[in-house]
């Protein structure tokens, strides 16, 4: 039912009077509605959480639009009923739901929260349910569905968003994150499953249920037994001399990093103190993520000049990314890029696969995601290995790497440049937890041979070609003005036209993910798949130049990838990098049109 609130006019979509009693319970509706804070009642309840294969995220709070008690019952409510479609063993195999250590004291909500609350409606069906009895990282939700043979998961987490935000993250069976059209069929679900069952809210009684387990304990020896297959170096790990500093910037990370370190005989690494434990307030940065580099590493940058570490290695809250800095000669730091730690963790991975002989290379893929650097493309031409590229998203890598591994195919390795990457098949999403262990012997090895990341990136550079890349983005909270921007491209110069040029450099190809345009294929139809929802246009230049726009699903960004490939024995960094920057400043001026959009640059926010 529809009702309105008489003090401000403000329409609540709302379908049950326990949902009105619920949301007018609410200290904070009380009090938007005694100050009459129109806009801000509106923005709570105008609208509805879409449901997609990112699943949700939002910030905490009242209303149909925030993460709160109801609406994770509501969520939770329509996935029961689709996975009870889809699996006629769901009584029989169960889900596993893990959670973060997220909380909003204000609207009272919390991962641990809503994590019970999502167990509470699973149980009432009569589903068991493996709930995390604590926090954990988020890969360890994947891994415990393929560990123990489960239909679907879900972890609780807003990953590296504000403190105020939170998501509920859904797996797949097969352990990878849902793809179309499973996404489709929960959000359907979802709105046939509005009216909370009555069991829903007995969180209590739940807990006391014996289809609750803890899986904690199974899954942690599990997964460390797992990933110890990729540890190929112990006897160089026992003796390492190499100091590494970590952090887990006030998330889940801390116990995970130094057990992983310990499952491959590495040195524990030092601690930042002030960010080792989990804090839902993250008062030591201005935002949890580690992508964006030295603002967030403050701390560990003055924890590692006094123990005399040249390692840095930084988690997001959820511990599924990883950032990796390295201290150079001269003392100044170096935060390598998403791409950069991409090619140093590709080129590792092939080198172990090599050492073992396992077999023929042509049995052999890497993964990247579009926006990616095309280094991996690089070295798989050269040694002979299978390089294969999918849409944005750890959610397109894991199917398709299980997609591989059931044709008796090896995956040693997806990545995405937004510092997320897969280095074991155990886990078939990216995972900050086993990639610190093996950058950490990675490391150990190499400084046996006296070669640092910094040197050994260069190698790879060198003998594969260099690619130079550059990355940002534009804030932009006015979807009309995001349409108008890439409609502009598509009809540059008349209807259905792109751009042939941009600051004098020619463009090649142009392939429209959001259309299904592909000007390389001789239909013109895009090969991979494509997305009405969301924007995202790749430009391909004369110069070697690759450019990409796209729209972020969760946060209010306009996104740009820029990668310049040059052939193997083109050194001058110096001169690529300048060509590269004249590139992506006409593709600002041009493309973006920041002043007349008004968008918002990263160095502003």
């Amino acid at each position: 039912m529809q009702r309105t609130c008489a003090p401000c006019a403000v329409l609540l979509c709302i379908t049950c009077d326990n949902h009105v009693m619920f949301f007018t319970k609410s200290t904070l509706v009380k009090d938007l509605v005694k100050e009459g804070s129109v806009e801000k009642l509106k923005k709570c309840f105008g609208t509805r959480m879409e449901f997609g294969t990112a699943g949700l995220r939002a910030p905490m709070g009242p209303g149909t639009s925030c993460m709160n008690d109801l609406t994770i019952i509501q969520t939770t409510q329509g996935f029961c009923c689709y996975l009870e479609h889809c699996f006629s063993d769901l009584q029989d195999r169960g889900v596993v739901i893990g959670f973060d250590a997220r909380a909003h004291t204000a609207s009272g909500g919390s991962s641990k929260r809503f994590a019970t609350l999502a167990a509470a409606v699973f149980i009432s069906r009569g589903v068991p349910v493996y709930l995390f009895s604590d926090i954990t990282p988020t890969p360890f939700v994947p891994f415990t569905i393929v560990h123990l043979g489960l239909c679907a998961g879900i972890m609780v987490t807003a990953s590296h968003n504000p403190k105020e935000d939170n998501g509920y993250k859904v797996y797949w069976e097969n352990g990878a994150q849902i793809i179309p059209p499973h996404d489709k069929g929960i959000s359907t679900t979802i709105e046939e499953n509005l009216e909370p069952w009555p069991q829903s809210w007995d969180a209590d009684g739940a807990i006391q249920s014996p289809l609750l387990k803890d899986p904690y304990q199974d899954a942690h020896k599990a997964y460390f037994a797992a990933i110890q297959k990729h540890c190929l170096h112990r006897d160089v790990n026992k003796k390492s001399e190499v100091k590494i500093v970590h952090t887990s910037v006030h998330g889940v990370g801390h116990s995970f990093v130094q057990a992983a370190f310990e499952a491959f005989d590495l040195h524990p690494p030092f601690a930042v103190q002030e960010q080792k434990d989990p804090d839902p307030e993250f008062p030591t940065v201005k935002y949890p993520n580690p992508e964006e580099g030295e603002g967030v590493l403050t701390l560990s940058f003055a924890l590692a000049d006094k123990e005399g570490a040249a390692i840095i290695l930084a988690n997001d809250p959820d511990a599924d990314r990883l950032a990796v800095a390295e201290k150079q000669k001269g003392g100044q730091w170096t935060v390598f890029s998403g791409n950069e730690l991409g090619a140093l963790l590709g080129w590792w991975m092939f080198q172990c696969w090599k050492q073992n002989g396992e077999g023929d290379p042509k049995d052999v893929y890497m993964l990247a995601s579009t926006v990616s650097s095309k280094i991996l493309r690089a070295i798989a031409l050269k040694e002979g290995f299978h390089f294969e590229e999918t849409l944005t998203g750890f959610k397109w890598m894991g199917n398709r790497a299980k997609d591989l591994l059931e044709q008796g195919k090896k995956v040693l390795f997806a990545f995405e440049e937004a510092i997320g990457y897969m280095c074991s098949p155990a886990v078939l999403d990216k995972d900050g937890v086993s990639a610190a262990a093996i950058v950490g012997e990675m490391t150990s090895y190499l400084s046996t041979k006296k070669i640092t990341l910094s040197q050994q990136l260069k190698a790879i550079y060198e003998e594969y070609g260099y690619h130079i890349t550059k990355n940002s983005y534009f804030i932009c909270h006015d979807q009309d003005t995001i349409h108008r921007l890439f409609e502009r491209l598509r009809n540059y110069t008349g209807p259905s036209t792109y751009p042939t040029e941009c600051g004098g450099v020619v463009v090649l190809a142009v392939r429209d993910l959001t259309t299904g345009y592909d000007s390389t294929q001789p239909d013109k139809k895009a090969i991979l798949p494509t997305s009405k929802s969301s924007q995202m246009i790749t430009f391909t230049f004369a110069n070697g130049g690759v450019a990409t726009m796209r729209t972020s699903g969760t946060e209010p960004k306009i996104k740009y990838y820029t990668e310049l490939c040059a052939a193997p024995g083109n050194s001058d960094v110096t001169h690529l990098k300048a060509e590269l920057d004249n590139l992506v400043d006409a593709i600002i001026e041009d493309f973006f049109q920041p002043k007349k959009n008004n968008l918002q640059p990263r160095s502003d926010f």
